[in-house]
């Protein structure tokens, strides 16, 4: 039997584990100072470098570089237009990375023609996203002399779309192939602005070249004997010379009015003086006879010279070669 102490002992037992287990279980009350410590590690915990702040982004959209492209794409189209129509064939105005779009129908070929003179380069310089719906070759028309090279394209079924990439020795040529079931182009070909401005630059600087300087001027009196020292800057001068009235001094093809520099004639003192002088074409005419001249541009520490000495040998009097 259990006795009465015994008994006694199991009930405190059982009352200190009760009373321990509601001390755990009750909220734990802030005071001042733990209130204060708190706030303490919580601003510790967020200053920590450990801990490092959560940052969400906005999901990029799946469909954007779709779109930029689309955009892209859709600015570069250069569809038929009116005012490009010679008879049944199209001509485009060349921009390198236009899409040139080119209509075609099944029974129907539709001519590309390139430039005169141009050559298909490169492993495989025709190529089409589709070749198995596509029918496209190439053949050439005119003298071995003149040679012009054509890509010959077909669809077999209306209602189907592909590219088309054209390689040759002077560019590249990117077109978007549309099959209808009726209307085609029976041709397209080009126009070229930039080797047209090129073209007109180069007649205007052959015209610059033979046209005479001034009206009036003796050959025979012509004197070359003109000496050309100093510095090498792009615009140094050719040559100098004189009709024993006025000197003339040449610069090299190609130089523009703004490129030229000023002329100083130097005394014998060295002494430099600004003359009065103009410009025709790519010559300098100064309306007296000098010495010694000095062609003078940029500051005084980084000047570039050039200076122009009157010689005296009468064998250099002679017509301008």
């Amino acid at each position: 039997m259990i006795s009465a102490a015994a008994r006694l002992s199991s009930r405190s037992t059982f009352a200190a584990i009760a009373a321990v287990a509601a001390a755990l279980a009750a909220p734990v009350r802030a005071t001042p100072d733990r209130e204060q410590a708190i706030h303490l590690d919580e601003a510790r915990s967020r200053s920590s470098p450990e801990t490092k702040p959560s940052v969400s982004f906005a999901p990029l959209s799946a469909d954007r570089p779709g779109e930029r492209i689309g955009a892209a794409n859709a600015l570069a189209r250069i569809e038929p237009d009116r005012a490009g129509w010679i008879n049944a064939i199209q001509q485009y105005a060349y921009s390198d990375g236009a899409l040139y779009q080119v209509y075609a129908a099944p029974g129907q070929v539709t001519d590309i023609a390139l430039q005169d003179g141009e050559a298909l380069v490169g492993p495989g310089p025709v190529a089409a996203g589709d070749t198995t719906r596509w029918i496209i070759a190439d053949t050439v028309s005119g003298s071995p002399a003149a040679r012009n090279v054509h890509i010959l394209l077909k669809p077999t079924r209306p209602d189907i779309a592909t590219n088309l990439v054209i390689n040759t020795d002077r560019r590249t040529y990117h077109l978007e192939l549309r099959a209808t079931s009726a209307t085609y182009m029976a041709g397209v070909s080009w126009t070229y602005p930039a080797d047209q401005l090129i073209a007109l630059r180069t007649a205007a600087e052959t015209l610059e070249r033979t046209r005479p300087i001034a009206q009036g001027i003796d050959p025979a009196a012509l004197n070359f004997a003109y000496a050309i020292d100093g510095d090498r800057p792009a615009w140094r001068p050719v040559r100098a010379f004189d009709d024993g009235r006025q000197a003339y001094i040449e610069f090299p093809i190609g130089i523009a009015t703004g490129e030229m520099p000023p002329l100083f004639v130097l005394g014998e003192d060295s002494e430099a003086e600004l003359v009065n002088y103009r410009v025709q074409g790519r010559f300098m005419v100064v309306d007296r006879l000098f010495g010694k001249a000095e062609l003078r541009l940029g500051g005084k520490k980084g000047a570039q010279r050039v200076q122009i000495v009157a010689g005296t040998d009468q064998k250099n009097r002679r017509h301008r070669p």
